[in-house]
């Protein structure tokens, strides 16, 4: 019995490696995408029905359960916030301030930091929220 031997290439691309590599990427970028920018202070954040993403700034303000006020990664004073806020917005064009505040604090506390973030020159702010579960 005489087997032929083939010495040419194959001329058909299989596909099924370049489909398993494509599905790959798109869960690990699907998982990834979960964790953009979040600060490394932990609130629990009011609920909202109609929550829109937020754009992503580098002026994030936390406040905690606890009254205390982050300005990025760094805890200071309420008093000394307008010149942090200052010394933030320096860097970037940017002037949108995001305040995430946790649920449970006065609502004095956020008007504190909106009369600071003016002080700064800084007119536009939003209040992070997250999705309510239904």
């Amino acid at each position: 019995m005489k087997f032929k031997m083939a010495n040419e290439p194959v001329s058909i691309f299989q596909y099924s490696s370049l489909t398993d590599i494509v599905f790959l990427l798109l869960i690990f970028f699907l998982l990834t995408s979960q964790f953009v920018i979040q600060t490394g202070v932990k609130v629990k954040l009011p609920g909202s029905k109609t929550n829109e993403p937020s754009t992503p700034s580098l002026l994030v303000v936390t406040l905690t359960a606890g009254g205390g006020v982050y300005a990025g990664e760094e805890e200071i004073n309420i008093d000394q916030l307008p010149a942090k806020l200052n010394i933030m917005k320096a860097g970037i064009k940017d002037d949108n301030l995001i305040i995430r505040a946790d649920k449970t604090i006065p609502i004095e506390l956020v008007i504190k930091v909106i009369d600071a973030a003016r002080s700064s020159d800084i007119d536009k702010f939003t209040i992070e929220t997250e999705r309510e579960r239904l």
